[in-house]
């Protein structure tokens, strides 16, 4: 059983959740202390509940997603040297237990909504954003912008989040769901940004297959210059972060100081003519952001 977890665990590619919870978490942590001035009265048991109902719709959401992902790719994988050895074109998992996976998560997504009734927005919105979810898988056979439709899609996650604690207050007053736009634009642009370089090895391979993406598109090198420009407005929308959310301060600012500072060793990893650091590149510098500014954000609202 360990096995077949753990083979399972690494089909969705489950430690990668590091890159969008964070972001889910510090959105839930800013909605939730507004949440708290505006109802001091809410017992503790609301916010369990709440925390455990995001973690699961992060958790089952991504899950089907990257599951779905390698059942639609299963056949380009098997053509593409460096993606052979998956699951599927492998063997190691038949089409059958990935689709199951797939369906099974995906009820779980939905059901997982209900944890945050009376609140129904996050039921009434669970279709859609598994539709967006699923629907990137195919991004990548008609635009060459399926980097930033994987963006957008991590980019839900403090949308989703807010709207869980915040719930339909937010149709009375759009503009409280600013700090989690801001967060979601910063999501999208530094996904779209790390997803382009890691695209970069397979520039070649997309060409040849007749696939859409910015390197098979504009060459490594022009790809490249896109993505430090997407990382460029992802430092842009974290300094913007501050402004739009009075409840956090200093700390935060200098986080994201520090985080630019990491998306520029990001770039200097990688070149148009040496792609050999691009999985340091893509996860050493990338996972420790959404935790730096998280304990930041975090360090800020306790403060």
């Amino acid at each position: 059983m360990a096995a077949t977890l753990r083979t399972y665990l690494e089909l969705v590619r489950f430690s990668h959740t590091i890159f969008a919870l964070p972001f889910a978490v510090m959105a839930g942590l800013i909605a939730a202390q507004r949440d708290a001035t505006e109802f001091p009265g809410r017992p503790g048991e609301h916010w369990f509940w709440l925390a455990i109902g995001i973690l699961a719709c992060m958790v089952t959401a991504r899950t089907a997603a990257m599951a779905f992902n390698r059942l639609v790719d299963r056949e380009i994988d098997s053509r593409n040297p460096r993606t052979a050895g998956r699951h599927l074109p492998a063997g190691l998992l038949l089409v059958g237990d990935v689709t199951r996976l797939v369906l099974i998560s995906s009820g779980l997504f939905v059901a997982a909504t209900l944890l945050f009734l009376p609140n129904w927005l996050p039921l009434a919105l669970s279709l859609p954003v598994l539709a967006w979810l699923l629907g990137y898988s195919y991004a990548k056979r008609f635009t060459p912008l399926a980097h930033l439709w994987l963006g957008a899609a991590l980019g839900l996650a403090p949308l989703a989040a807010w709207i869980a604690v915040r719930g339909p207050s937010i149709l009375v007053n759009p503009a409280d769901l600013l700090p989690a736009a801001v967060l979601a634009a910063a999501v999208t642009t530094w996904v779209g940004g790390f997803d382009t370089i890691y695209a970069c090895q397979d520039a070649e391979f997309d060409a040849a297959e007749n696939l859409q993406s910015l390197p098979s598109r504009f060459g490594v090198a022009g790809a490249l210059r896109i993505a430090a420009g997407l990382h460029l407005l992802t430092v842009v929308c974290l300094a913007a972060l501050p402004v739009v959310t009075p409840e956090l301060g200093t700390l935060t600012g200098w986080a994201v100081t520090f985080i630019a500072g990491l998306l520029l060793i990001e770039h200097l990893l990688v070149g148009p003519r040496d792609l050999s650091r691009v999985n340091q590149a893509f996860f050493g510098v990338n996972a420790v952001i959404g935790l730096l500014l998280l304990a930041a954000i975090a360090a800020d609202l306790w403060l």
